[in-house]
């Protein structure tokens, strides 16, 4: 007899490592070579002391329940952060309504479209292409139809919003934005954000804005906007329709921290919550500790940003004159395009340099108008400057060898 499953499992894809593990399985690098990662972009600066030891003092508190919705100290910081960074008047964030803290934005991005689909109606949940595997692994158990909307160079690596059927758009429920994007670190603008905002009242939609890149950029003077900064400039203080996502992961290299926040519509957030005190999430107490020290302090932000703009410089002068590459407008990746192949590419520097990058075409899907991430890879600055440079010099040899 079989088991019942949800069926919708059988459509999930295997994620882009599992296929990068079977494309290297047959491989055998240089022993001689130290192995370097740029694969997986999980931060590797030293996460910052203060906030390790806020946590430590505060283990006592693992004798108390967490309520879903986080402390009010909490939610007070993180709409303090909101409000300073994105401009957006106190007064317009109640912490008791537009924001709720998260177990990190992986575990948010994909709960709240299990929250907010009705599966009913034939949905479709738009998103970009390439893209964060978690935004079509969400829609599909949500019972919705992932529309896949590229970005490519000829718009900028920005979705083409224009070109969306309005079939499509009849039947959307949910829009997935990234930005700074993963992995082409595209920004979307102000006007861009406030074009999708209308689209929202047109037909009826939610936006989730995934922004947990937005604090790595390269000019402290103009950092990326947000879409709740974006509808307060179109005078829209009560953020219908938007929700934005936010984690310490790669702002304050804390990735294992698990914490991020939601924050936005209060009535989406209302009943997302309600999803959430089931569905059993909460952030533990000295977690929240820690989280209120990050969400605090902009010291240590400054010093990670330097440190990724001393890693894109050093990479790109040794890179650029032998790879079509760009820095990207905001993030810790790399999107060249490489000369042949993107999974030969991957497979013999591996099996040449024992260098780890990822195919594009291992976040992205096949559409009718092709593939966005064919002859591309994701090469992530993550690695300590020192092997930043050693493994752009061996990249560089590789693709000279071609």
């Amino acid at each position: 007899m079989t088991m019942p499953m949800n069926p919708d499992l059988l459509k999930l894809q295997p994620y882009p490592f599992e296929k990068l593990a079977a494309l290297k399985a047959a491989v055998t690098p240089p022993a001689a070579l130290p192995h370097i990662n740029l694969s997986i972009g999980e931060p590797q600066h030293s996460a910052p002391g203060f906030v390790a030891e806020a946590m430590i003092a505060h283990l006592h508190s693992l004798a108390n329940y967490p309520i879903t919705k986080g402390g009010r100290a909490l939610r007070e910081k993180i709409a303090e952060w909101l409000s300073r960074r994105f401009g957006i008047p106190a007064a317009h964030l109640d912490p008791e309504r537009h924001v709720l803290p998260v177990n990190g934005t992986r575990e948010a991005l994909f709960s709240f479209a299990q929250a907010v689909i009705d599966r009913g109606r034939r949905p479709v949940v738009v998103m970009p292409n390439p893209f964060y595997q978690i935004y079509e692994g969400a829609a599909l158990l949500a019972g919705a139809e992932p529309y896949f909307l590229n970005t490519t160079a000829e718009h900028n690596y920005l979705p083409d919003f224009a070109s969306v059927p309005d079939a499509v758009w009849q039947r959307c429920q949910l829009v997935y934005l990234c930005s700074p994007g993963n992995p082409t670190g595209a920004v979307i603008d102000a006007a861009t954000l406030q074009q999708v905002i209308e689209l929202a009242d047109r037909h009826d939609f939610i936006i989730a804005a995934d922004e947990c890149y937005s604090e790595l950029y390269p000019d402290e003077d103009r950092p990326p906007v947000g879409l709740l900064a974006a509808a307060m400039q179109a005078g829209r203080a009560d953020f219908r329709r938007c929700v934005v996502f936010h984690s310490l992961s790669k702002r304050s290299n804390l990735p294992g921290l698990r914490s991020g926040f939601v924050a936005g519509d209060a009535a989406i957030l209302e009943k997302y919550l309600r999803y959430r005190t089931y569905h059993g999430c909460a952030l533990p107490p000295p977690v929240q500790a820690a989280s209120i020290a990050a969400w605090g302090d902009e010291h240590h932000v400054h010093e990670n940003r330097a440190q990724y703009r001393d890693k894109f410089a050093a990479v790109l002068a040794i890179l650029q004159p032998v790879l079509d590459v760009q820095a990207p407008a905001a993030g810790f990746y790399l999107w060249p395009r490489t000369p042949i192949d993107e999974q030969a590419f991957t497979r013999d520097l591996y099996a040449r340099q024992h260098l780890t990058v990822v195919p594009g075409s291992y976040l992205s899907r096949d559409t009718a108008t092709g593939n966005p991430g064919a002859q591309r890879v994701r090469i992530a600055l993550v690695p300590p400057l020192e092997e930043c440079i050693e493994a752009a010099q061996r990249l560089r040899d590789f693709v000279q060898s071609l």
